[in-house]
């Protein structure tokens, strides 16, 4: 069978157990890559203090640091939403989205395909997205919390399966 264009086959027909087959059904799947482990060290302090007060304080100093870290700005969001300050909880939350959407850009999502929550790496957008959902409800912005919504389960079609609220 060489010759065929099929140089993974055999001699004998059969698919060479080597053979480097990709293949892709339905939508693209993008995962972010892992932020740097000093990154994650410094929230996972901040999510160990005390009280709600000392861990909004202490995510606060983590974002100022790492800017960039995905799962701050959600944990932002929904420490100043569950203290009642719903507006800055909202502008948390929008940082966090527009940082991810930059951070998918670059990852090579280009606005179609699955940003699964089952990932890790992605967790800190997606909760980010969820949070403004949230926020945007808070503040009677139905429709912006109608579309972040619908946009959650366009990424993750198991998005009920794992909501986080």
């Amino acid at each position: 069978m060489r010759g065929t264009g099929c140089d993974d086959l055999r001699d004998d027909g059969e698919v060479d157990d080597e053979a480097n087959v990709t293949l892709s059904r339905g939508l693209p799947e993008t995962v972010l890559p892992a932020p740097p482990a000093a990154w994650t060290a410094a929230l996972d302090a901040a999510r160990a203090a005390n009280t709600p007060a000392e861990r909004l304080a202490a995510t606060a100093v983590v974002v100022s640091r790492f800017p960039r870290l995905l799962a701050a700005w959600a944990d932002l969001a929904d420490l100043a939403g569950a203290g009642g300050e719903h507006v800055a909880a909202y502008a948390y939350a929008r940082v966090g989205y527009h940082r991810g959407l930059d951070a998918l850009r670059a990852a090579g999502w280009r606005g179609t395909g699955f940003v699964r929550w089952r990932e890790a790496t992605n967790r800190g957008f997606l909760a980010s997205l969820d949070a403004l959902r949230r926020e945007a409800g808070a503040l009677g912005e139905v429709d912006e919390e109608q579309r972040c919504e619908l946009l959650c389960y366009q990424l993750d079609p198991d998005w009920g399966k794992v909501a986080r609220n």
